[in-house]
């Protein structure tokens, strides 16, 4: 996945929980954390407890996150697929917030259609002699069929509320969302398929190698046990493997052409 992605995946995510983006230049990102952030993400449990029991106001950290390799070097924490803090965000949101019902945000005068959208946010891990994560966002219109990727990134451009807005009224989809799921499920499944698997052909030549030189080394017969024991490890370490996880997703009803008024 691009640097972008990953810096808009970060942007979209803090803004959903109501912090303030201070600072977004060439994949360094800053961000001002509220205080039920700063207590999801920042481990400082014995301030939060010391603060709420004198009756203070708490002061909430701000958040450097680096995504542009060339900016590694500076004040900030180094964040790419597969990081601890990458990992910590996506643990949060699978925890807190699996599943949404949102609305566009919008002022009306007349009577005004909403379409449904099925929006999934799926991680896709590659595991072999080396681990790699990505995230898609995907959406898809449950009338139309229509589909979207970076959905997320689109969605930030828009205001989203838990009620919906007046003179609006939602429409019934076509697809169930357990269908939709199905067609977002094949998309994916086709953009592995399209993807280079060199990684997976080395990793069985890895392992491969690291098979004939268990055998070479183990080759009395009261060995067996170890030399069973020690293959399963290889096996589970260097056998290539793709998996999906859904970070969390949810049904987004939104005005027709909402994409297309926002990118102009």
């Amino acid at each position: 996945m691009a640097i972008e992605d990953l810096n808009s995946f970060l942007r979209q995510y803090f803004h959903s929980h109501y912090c303030e983006v201070v600072d977004n230049e060439q994949g360094v990102l800053t961000i001002q954390l509220t205080e039920e952030m700063d207590k999801a993400l920042m481990n400082r449990p014995f301030y939060w407890h010391y603060v709420n029991n004198a009756g203070m106001k708490g002061n909430p950290m701000k958040l450097t996150l680096i995504t542009n390799p060339e900016k590694r070097g500076e004040k900030g924490e180094w964040v790419h697929f597969g990081s601890p803090r990458l990992q910590q965000i996506i643990r949060h949101l699978v925890k807190s917030e699996k599943q949404t019902v949102l609305f566009q945000k919008i002022t009306a005068t007349r009577n005004t259609p909403l379409y449904p959208w099925l929006v999934v946010n799926m991680k896709i891990s590659y595991t072999g002699m080396q681990r790699k994560d990505e995230v898609h966002s995907i959406g898809l219109h449950l009338i139309s069929g229509k589909m979207e990727t970076e959905m997320m990134e689109k969605l930030s451009m828009i205001s989203l509320d838990l009620k919906i807005s007046d003179y609006c009224y939602t429409l019934s989809p076509l697809i169930m969302w357990k269908s939709g799921f199905q067609r977002i499920q094949s998309v994916l499944d086709n953009y592995i398929e399209n993807q280079s698997h060199e990684w997976a052909e080395q990793s069985l030549n890895a392992l491969q190698e690291e098979k004939d030189m268990l055998e070479y080394f183990y080759t009395g017969a009261d060995m067996e046990e170890q030399k069973e024991k020690e293959l399963r490890e290889i096996e589970e370490r260097y056998q290539p493997s793709v998996s999906f996880e859904v970070i969390n997703g949810g049904i987004f009803y939104l005005k027709e052409g909402w994409l297309q008024q926002n990118s102009r």
